[in-house]
């Protein structure tokens, strides 16, 4: 590549960055916030929208690093990233209040791990909101486009936020910026992980991975097999991406009119 070309690239990527930042400080300023808030995992995305949030409030941003019955090298890595950008940053243990919940809560056997699994990116949003509402700050979302495409997120858990700068950013795009912004190499060679359990890696877990979804994305060619397998996904996790689903106002009233009437 040449010089010209990377220089055009970089400048693109800082342009977008630069973008990024001004929409966080305009959401949060129509929201009559002060700062921003996000959950950081020593994963890529919570890296980088902690970095955007971070350069948006210089200020009035936090990091929170939540253990829940977690690996160590979650919180290794997100107190990599927090010492590397002098973050500011608060450590909730919630592996007690975890395991507290799990002795009251009873599920069916089929059901059993993955809902409890579930329980730990909500109980982390739950963390965040109560600090977001004490501090006045939005809750950054770490979600990615490949993310929201298939529903690769908790429902009302790591899927829940106020805003999310990088819904619009293939993984791989991810990826540029972190470089860019020049977040640890430990945490950019990392394998993508949710951190349910040890061991678990989003694309074992998925079957295929970003680089077949980001290409599937791009309307390029992935093989039968995979399309058939995002599409599915993509179609089973379409209450994910709107959780309010209504029923149809036009036929409402059309057809139950009378209703309204009868109230009056």
């Amino acid at each position: 590549m040449s010089q010209k070309i990377t220089d055009k690239k970089n400048q693109l990527m800082t342009d977008y960055i630069n973008y990024l930042t001004e929409w966080i400080r305009e959401k949060v300023k129509e929201a009559n916030c002060v700062g921003v808030i996000v959950g950081v995992s020593g994963g890529v995305d919570s890296a980088l929208v902690s970095r955007l949030g971070q350069l948006a409030f210089p200020e009035n941003h936090l990091t929170v690093i939540m253990p829940c019955d977690s690996v160590a090298e979650d919180k290794k890595l997100a107190l990599e990233l927090i010492e590397h950008f002098k973050m500011n940053y608060q450590i909730i243990d919630i592996t007690k209040i975890y395991r507290a919940f799990l002795k009251n809560i009873k599920v069916q056997k089929v059901a059993e791990e993955l809902s409890q699994l579930n329980i730990k990116p909500r109980l982390r949003m739950t963390t965040l909101y109560a600090l977001a509402q004490d501090k006045k700050y939005l809750v950054l979302g770490t979600d990615n486009l490949d993310e929201l495409y298939i529903g690769y997120f908790t429902k009302h858990g790591d899927g829940a936020s106020d805003i999310a700068p990088i819904a619009n950013l293939l993984k791989n795009q991810v990826f540029l910026l972190a470089r860019h912004l020049q977040v640890p190499h430990s945490i950019l060679i990392r394998q993508p992980t949710a951190g349910l359990y040890k061991g678990q890696t989003d694309e074992s877990e998925l079957g295929f991975s970003y680089d077949q979804l980001d290409n599937y994305l791009q309307k390029k060619p992935v093989g039968r097999i995979i399309s058939k397998k995002i599409r599915t996904l993509h179609k089973q996790s379409n209450h994910k991406r709107n959780p309010l689903s209504k029923p149809d106002q036009f036929l409402f009233d059309k057809k139950f009119a009378r209703l309204k009437n009868e109230e009056q």
